[in-house]
């Protein structure tokens, strides 16, 4: 344990991000002093967010600086403690990025049980995706029985979660996605009551079908030609929990063609439409009841989830760019280390 690998970024990507921009490359391993605790990281959590921490844009959060490593979620397991609330071999969830050991303050770290749920779980169904989709939804798409969810990026990490809770909910659930296994799964695995590929011929025609009675929640994660067609079939008061434009997280200007906007905002005046943007943490408040509802939800049998788990620090990369190309099935791992709970 004299070795630390790391993913720096080196520099900022315009469009698709490369290896010439997060760069792999070997350090010491930290070491941690008092109040801190060593972490060595099993699995590393990659998310459509992380584009955004790329770029010099002022964003709700801070950038990460150039030189410095790639942040992002983790679970690991403690190495060494100098925080008396953690012993070594304990699981915690932490913010180590992408490398192999961090150096984390005990109080930013949470203990896992592996008794409980896969540890895994808690960057996935139990984590931060998991909270998005029922922040997003139960606090801004606020779903009635009867009413018609639309769902995209349905098959992903808060997609999958999104519909199942609406399902419960009591409404008509419509997934999009872009892939027909993909589509298979959201129906088949998650109880939707259809899905529809965005990349089909099509794909608006298929989508006005799946929503014969029009759309009362749209819960966007990926903008584009979904958002667009969503728009044409949007009832009066819908609610559109805006949770991220993957679509666009690439792009390196405006897009081409007329300004839509005039037309776009006559739509939200005439159809009283309700956007808003959420980051998760905006509803901290309701992270208990999260705990609460979606493990006894799983314990149940009621949520399924999927995990797509990418072996090796080396591939971190691909992966991610995997991921903003809507390659991943389900919630997105590196599997950084061993894992001793599996």
């Amino acid at each position: 344990m004299t070795v630390n690998r790391q993913i720096i970024l080196a520099k900022r990507p315009e469009g698709m991000p490369d290896e010439s921009n997060l760069v792999l490359q070997e350090g010491a391993v930290p070491e941690c002093g008092d109040g801190q605790v060593l972490v060595r990281t099993i699995y590393l959590s990659l998310d459509p967010y992380m584009r955004g921490r790329m770029s010099a844009a002022k964003s709700y959060a801070a950038s990460v600086e150039e030189g410095a490593v790639m942040e992002g979620g983790t679970v690991g397991q403690v190495v060494e403690s100098r925080h008396p609330d953690f012993n070594q071999g304990d699981y915690v969830l932490g913010r180590g990025g992408w490398q192999e050991y961090s150096v984390e303050q005990g109080e930013a770290l949470r203990k896992l049980d592996p008794a409980q749920a896969p540890i895994s779980t808690a960057v996935g169904v139990l984590g931060m995706p998991g909270f998005t989709a029922y922040a997003g939804l139960e606090e801004i798409g606020k779903p009635q029985k009867g009413e018609t969810v639309v769902v995209s990026a349905a098959a992903g990490a808060v997609g999958q979660v999104v519909g199942q809770i609406a399902k419960m909910k009591g409404c008509r659930v419509v997934g999009v996605a872009g892939a027909e296994d993909k589509c298979r799964q959201v129906v088949e695995a998650y109880g939707f009551d259809a899905c529809v590929n965005y990349k089909d011929d099509d794909f608006e025609k298929q989508l006005a079908e799946a929503c014969p009675n029009g759309i009362d929640v749209y819960f966007e994660n990926v903008g584009g030609k979904v958002f667009d067609a969503v728009m044409g079939l949007v009832n009066d008061f819908a609610r559109i929990p805006v949770c991220g434009r993957i679509a666009h997280y690439n792009d390196t200007g405006l897009p081409p063609g007329p300004d839509r906007l005039p037309a776009f905002m006559g739509k939200i005046l005439v159809k009283r439409l309700l956007l808003k943007g959420f980051i998760q943490f905006d509803y901290i408040h309701r992270a208990a009841d999260f705990q609460r509802d979606m493990s006894a939800w799983i314990r149940e049998g009621k949520v399924k989830y999927q995990e797509d788990v990418v072996e090796g620090l080396e591939n971190t990369v691909s992966a991610f760019q995997g991921l903003l190309q809507g390659k991943n099935r389900g919630k997105l791992l590196i599997q950084v280390g061993e894992d001793p709970t599996r």
